[in-house]
Order: C-alpha cells, then sequence, then structure tokens
C-alpha cells in the first residue's frame, strides 16, 4: 500500500478529520512521541490532526511530568498540537491512566484516534476503513488478565460479574467459535489504540468503569490485580457499551500493514517485520531528531550504536517463541534488553 503523499490540506478540510492522540511526557514517552510524529509525518501526513496530550504537574505527581522544551518544539514543528490536561484521578500511582484522563480534554463531537506513543505508523491511515460509531481496539493481545485461581471463578464467572456490574449484555459479547473458559472466548483488547466519534462520551464512560471496577472491588475480583491491568479490563466493557465489538475493522491492518504498536525497542528488533525495522531507522535518521532521540539512552544503544541490530539477529522472525516473555528472556540473557 502506499498513499498519496505532499499534498497540502487547509484549516477546513483538516477540522472534519480525525485528531490522532498520543501522550507526551517527560522521560521516555517524550522521545516514542518523537519517533511516532515522524512516522506519521513520513507515512499519513494527511490523515488528521496529531495531539501530544500532556499531563502538567499536580498533587498526584511527584515529579514534573511535563515534556523537555526542545522535544515540544521538535513536536511543534513536525505539526503536532500539545494539549496539557490535568490529572484528577490517576498521575504517578496509574500512569496509564493518561489514556483516559486525557480524552476528558479533548473537542467533545470530534472523532478520535488514540495510540500509545510506541507505536509506529507503516502507512497511510486512511486505509483504515474507521467506523467511529462503532469502536474498537487492538486484537494484538495475549490473556493477560484475568489469571484465574485453582477454586476461585473462571473467566465466565469474573468477566460476567464486571458486565453485570455496569447493566450490560454478557452473552452477546463472547466470540462463541473459542471454547468456554479460554480467554479468547471474551471480549480483550490491547489499550494501545482505540477510537471512537466523541472522545467525551467515551471518556466519561472509560473514566467511570475505571474508577468503578478501581474503588468498589467485586468479590469475584479478589485475587485479580488491576495494575497494570485496570484500563484493559474496562476498555472492553466501554467498547461493548458503545456498540463496537472485536470485529468493527479488517483484520491485518492496525498492527500489522498500517500500524506496529511495537511496545519496547528490543522486541521490536527481535520480532517485528523488516518494513517496520525499515521505518523506524528512517525516521530516526535524520540529524534533529537524531540529535534528540540520542538523549535516551535505551533508543541511543538500540537504533544509533547497532544493538537492535545484535538482537535481531538472535531470532529467526519465521520461527519465533510461542510467548513473548520466552522472547523477552533471551534478550535479557544476551545483555540487550533496555527501556
Amino acid at each position: 500500500m502506499g498513499g498519496q503523499r505532499g499534498v497540502s490540506v487547509g484549516p477546513d478540510e483538516m477540522a472534519g478529520r480525525p485528531n490522532i492522540v498520543i501522550i507526551g511526557q517527560s522521560g521516555r514517552l517524550q522521545y516514542e512521541a518523537l519517533i511516532f510524529a515522524a512516522s506519521l509525518k513520513a507515512q499519513s501526513p494527511d490523515f488528521g490532526q496529531l495531539i501530544v496530550a500532556e499531563p502538567q504537574p499536580g498533587p498526584l505527581w511527584d515529579r514534573d511530568p511535563t515534556m523537555a522544551g526542545s522535544v515540544r518544539r521538535a513536536l511543534e514543528e513536525m505539526g503536532a498540537q500539545i494539549l496539557p490536561f490535568q490529572n484528577e484521578h490517576f498521575g504517578q500511582s496509574y500512569p496509564q491512566g493518561n489514556k483516559i484522563e486525557t480524552l476528558m480534554a479533548l473537542p467533545a463531537g470530534q472523532p478520535f484516534v488514540f495510540f500509545d506513543t510506541d507505536t509506529l505508523i507503516l502507512d497511510d491511515l486512511s486505509h483504515v476503513p474507521f467506523d467511529f460509531d462503532r469502536p474498537s481496539a487492538s486484537n494484538r493481545v495475549e490473556g493477560t488478565w484475568p489469571k484465574p485461581e485453582l477454586y476461585g471463578p473462571g473467566y465466565t464467572g469474573i468477566w460476567q460479574a464486571l458486565y453485570d456490574l455496569f447493566g450490560l449484555d454478557f452473552l452477546s459479547s463472547l466470540d462463541l467459535s473459542q471454547p468456554d473458559e479460554y480467554w479468547r472466548r471474551y471480549l480483550y483488547f490491547n489499550a494501545g489504540f482505540f477510537y471512537y466519534r466523541c472522545p467525551q462520551i467515551f471518556g466519561r464512560r472509560f473514566l467511570d468503569y475505571a474508577l468503578t471496577i478501581r474503588d468498589h472491588p467485586l468479590p469475584a475480583l479478589a485475587c485479580q490485580s488491576l495494575d497494570p491491568w485496570l484500563d484493559q479490563v474496562a476498555l472492553p466493557l466501554v467498547i461493548h457499551a458503545l456498540d463496537g465489538g472485536r470485529d468493527v475493522l479488517p483484520a491485518g491492518l492496525i498492527d500489522g500493514e498500517i500500524t506496529c504498536h511495537y511496545r519496547v525497542l528490543p522486541l521490536a528488533y527481535a520480532r517485528e517485520s523488516d518494513r517496520v525495522i525499515e521505518v523506524l531507522e528512517q525516521v530516526t535518521a535524520p540529524q534533529p531528531i537524531k540529535k534528540l532521540l540520542k538523549n535516551y539512552d535505551p533508543i541511543k544503544r538500540m537504533i544509533y550504536q547497532g544493538r537492535g541490530r545484535k538482537v535481531r539477529a538472535l531470532f529467526d522472525r519465521d520461527a519465533l517463541p510461542k510467548r513473548e516473555q520466552a522472547i523477552r528472556n533471551r534478550i535479557k540473557r544476551e545483555g540487550f534488553w533496555m527501556r
């Protein structure tokens, strides 16, 4: 696939297009945001407005979460709009909650697509047939939650308790082609990508569900950890409540041909396609972005000092271990794990 490049889009046209939302904050995320923005500009410059949402200092942070001025300026030069927002419910104790709280700062009634910053754009996002009335999220996910105990409720008991809590129809969420008590039977996503027609509607429900699950624990969840899984527990409930689902988008586009949620650079080099590594190294090569990215040691060592290529040589992409943990363990044994 190849999208049209270099087309000038005026304000009126851009106003009718989706907002592309990521989080930018001090530390690793600000540098990942630079890579995301560079890949978006290179591969899909005309899809919509990039918004980099930035949490602001406050009582829920024990340090300043804002980005460095040099990074902020570079993002703006690539066409990003920086959107400050306040944390009222999460913050330092659960930074994954940023993706929930930032939705409340976005303009109502404007469709949005949220991505985690550790995502690369590989081709034109206009090739993805988004139906913004029917939300979905990433199906590139392992069965990370729940972990049923031997004598506790199983998958059905845990998920049904959550659906019942919010008055949602549990049975219609099931994939009946999957076996009972197998995690894929139940609606579950990676929260690194989701979208909807209005961030306020989506965000209010996401916040309500997440806070209710966190602050009023159900007996069925007594043995289940919610850190860091809270966002991924609430997300399928939100999507189901808003008439979305697992099969709304064609398979193979998000976390496939069009985007890649690489998550950690050593994992990217170990398992992702040649196209992913090609885009990663192309968009990080220009001197202005290179100068900034080299301030972050894991990026400097993986991309610019060649350690990523050494990681890549350890694995056969056609015969990778089935479990991600096995890939991580091999990288760690070789001394190449860094984030």
